[in-house]
């Protein structure tokens, strides 16, 4: 999604809420999740793009190297493909869903072999000084498209934080890709959610809500709504792609 160049400029770094904080580009999502026991990062995006990343993580007054746990949330380059290289840069962990790992094992910028360092399944946990994030099996998009929630602590209240995996289908999807969306449609509506968060900026307007983070404002990411939109529009395009293959059928 956006621009070469989009895929590549900077965003400003900035806290989304409680410990989490947005390192990323402009239309590729990377998040920080800060804890006492060093940081966990989601989605590192190409590689080209993991020293803009450090540099992020460096501007909010952290360091890039306390980066002990690297995940993902699907086997695309656009979103695990730096995993290589931050893991040479900070020394940590990669972490990724069972059925993403055959198609992590293409992704190889400049020869590199992807790392993999603990393979979880669907329900597993991944835990860090006090934090903890569960692996929810979304497939579709790839096979292992992984949605991580988790919660985080704001003014006193505690909120259900979702990162979400797209939900886009392709030009054509099998009955065995189809069965796995159907399943994930159904699922991604079960988490609670009071912020969604996402692979891509605009599944949860990126754009529209950085603007609004004002000293005593409301947070604009504490945003229920958003929590389907994004499901609702994708499952729409799903069921429009399967209904024009089914017209299609002799």
């Amino acid at each position: 999604m956006g621009t070469a160049a989009d895929q590549a400029e900077q965003f400003p770094p900035h806290k989304i809420i409680g410990n989490i904080y947005y390192v990323g580009v402009k239309t590729l999502a990377t998040y920080l999740i800060v804890t006492p026991a060093g940081n966990i990062l989601i989605d590192t995006t190409y590689e080209k793009n993991v020293p803009t990343i450090a540099k992020s993580v460096d501007q909010l007054g952290f360091k890039f190297t306390d980066t002990k746990i690297i995940l993902g949330n699907h086997a695309h380059g656009d979103h695990m493909e730096g995993d290589a290289l931050a893991k040479q840069m900070t020394g940590a962990q990669v972490m990724a869903m069972a059925e993403d790992i055959p198609a992590l094992a293409h992704i190889r910028p400049g020869g590199k072999v992807h790392p993999i360092d603990r393979v979880f399944v669907d329900g597993d946990t991944v835990s860090l000084g006090g934090v903890t994030l569960t692996a929810h099996l979304t497939p579709g998009h790839t096979h292992g498209c992984t949605t991580w929630t988790t919660t985080a602590s704001e003014n006193g209240q505690t909120y259900n934080v979702v990162f979400g995996c797209s939900l886009r289908a392709g030009n054509f999807v099998s009955a065995d890709v189809a069965k796995g969306f159907d399943k994930s449609f159904a699922i991604v509506r079960t988490f609670p959610c009071d912020v969604l968060l996402g692979d891509h900026g605009s599944e949860f307007d990126l754009l529209g809500k950085y603007p609004k983070l004002k000293p005593g404002a409301p947070n604009p990411y504490i945003d229920k709504a958003t929590c389907t939109r994004e499901a609702d529009m994708e499952e729409a395009m799903y069921h429009a792609i399967m209904a024009e293959q089914a017209a299609a059928k002799p």
